[in-house]
């Protein structure tokens, strides 16, 4: 710890750089053994160990000086005083966020995140106040423990606003933790102790060696770089979905591309930065290809299905399509699956491989416009020329129906006890549905035909009774 004078490091580095020599006990005499290379890690680390123990022995020693516990009671009475300006401005400030309408999204989630942090905020505050006071009115040491403490409360601060870009939980976490791990060990000035003691705590097997500091540095790296990647990957679909000059199919395309080179770039650069050779991975990563080949058909299938559609554009986010027993709209289109909603809100996950193999009607593929039949039959006795024009006015007066491509009647049939019509007219919304569209010409029809003594038969029968005569009717 600093003295009286205000100089020198909180934690100074004890390592002298020597290295115990090898037990007296070792077998020396066995073959190819040489005993400083054999206990030079061991002996690292309880050199360095005992080092920190030393260290963390003068901080404690120094806690025990008055103004070093002055200090740390000025903290904790500012925690309190923090924890009391929560409790008494968080409500009105709570209170003012809720009549802000109309501020953008990101504004207010600016506000939500200091609201929920306006305890450390206010610690922060009061420390650099009690700092600055501290060393105008006294000596520079008797206000060093709570410079480092205000550093310290300051950069976690940073910490975690940083960190609220990144939308996975799990990652958001492990860069904090790692993060503010970082933070506290150069702010103490232990980084480069804490380094060589991760950088010890290896596994060798021939040339490969693995070390906890090159694991801690990955996923430092590797995490940073993904939250980079989600963060460019995000803005830039929103901005390409919005694009109207762009068909919908190939901005699903675009996006997937865009997702493959950003994470592919990051985990590239961060390997990279970490210092592992991928040149060795290449006939590793060959045999596992090979084998997810054989594996995975149907998945690599779907895979390469889905970018076939995307291409071709024959199946597009918005189309209407019938495959089979489902008819819905398309919601998206993923790398495995697209996604199909009916009418009555059922989704459907149809594998990629089945839009491509299968017949698959598509409504909507080159343009809106949907030709509906309906049948309907009347009786003999209804002039055909005038059930006919009374069809074809109903139909033009139903809603979604299309004036400018007029509804045609033809008779297609005598039947047994009607005459058979066809009714064909055009909407060009099958995503509003076609049942309902249906139902309405055919109640239409009906209206029609009331209004003008036009007559629905139905089949009729008569049951003869042979053998005897018919039953009398009872009283």
């Amino acid at each position: 710890m600093a003295d009286d004078t205000g100089t020198g490091r909180a934690f100074p580095n004890q390592i002298d750089g020597t290295t115990p020599s090898a037990p007296a006990s070792t077998p020396s005499d066995a073959p190819g053994f040489v005993p400083e290379l054999a206990t030079q890690p061991v002996t690292d680390l309880v050199d360095l160990g005992q080092s920190l123990y030393v260290q963390a022995e003068m901080f404690l020693t120094s806690m025990l000086r008055p103004w070093n516990a002055y200090q740390l009671a000025i903290a904790l009475g500012l925690w309190a005083l923090a924890h009391i300006l929560r409790a008494l401005l968080g409500p009105p400030i709570r209170n003012w966020m809720g009549t802000r309408e109309g501020w953008p999204k990101w504004r207010m989630r600016i506000l939500v995140v200091v609201h929920q942090r306006l305890r450390p905020i206010f610690f922060v505050m009061l420390l650099w106040i009690a700092v600055v006071v501290m060393r105008e009115v006294t000596w520079p040491s008797r206000s060093y423990i709570l410079g480092i403490i205000a550093t310290l409360a300051t950069a976690w601060i940073v910490v975690v606003f940083a960190t609220r870009l990144i939308r996975s939980i799990f990652l958001r976490r492990t860069v904090r933790y790692g993060a503010w791990a970082y933070v506290t060990l150069h702010v103490l000035g232990l980084t480069s102790d804490a380094a060589r003691l991760l950088d010890r705590a290896a596994l060798e097997a021939g040339e490969f060696r693995i070390s906890l500091l090159l694991v801690v540095q990955a996923v430092v790296i590797l995490g940073v770089l993904i939250a980079v990647a989600r963060f460019f990957t995000s803005t830039t679909s929103k901005r390409i979905q919005s694009n109207e000059d762009i068909s919908p199919s190939m901005r699903v395309l675009i996006v997937k591309m865009l997702q493959i080179s950003f994470y592919g770039i990051a985990f590239y650069i961060g390997v990279k930065a970490i210092g592992i050779d991928l040149t060795g991975l290449a006939v590793l990563s060959g045999a596992i290809g090979v084998g997810l080949g054989f594996g995975l058909q149907k998945v690599v299938s779907n895979l390469v299905s889905g970018v076939i559609i995307l291409l071709d554009k024959s199946i597009k986010p918005g189309d209407v399509i019938s495959l089979g027993e489902t008819f819905g709209w398309i919601n998206t289109l993923g790398a495995r699956y697209a996604s199909v909603v009916t009418r009555d809100g059922k989704e459907y996950l149809i594998p990629n491989e089945d839009l491509i193999t299968n017949q698959v009607v598509n409504w909507s593929h080159s343009d809106d416009f949907v030709r509906l039949d309906i049948f309907f039959g009347t009786a003999y006795g209804d002039d055909p020329h005038e059930v006919r024009k009374l069809a074809i006015d109903a139909a033009k007066g139903v809603d979604r129906v299309l004036s400018f491509k007029a509804p045609v009647c033809h008779i297609v049939g005598f039947g047994d006890s009607s005459v058979d019509y066809i009714l064909r007219f055009w909407i060009r919304d099958p995503t509003q549905g076609l049942t309902n569209i249906r139902g309405n010409v055919y109640l239409a029809l009906w209206d029609a035909f009331s209004e003008n003594n036009i007559s629905i038969p139905f089949p009729q029968r008569e049951v003869k009774m042979l053998g005897g005569e018919m039953p009398s009717a009872p009283d």
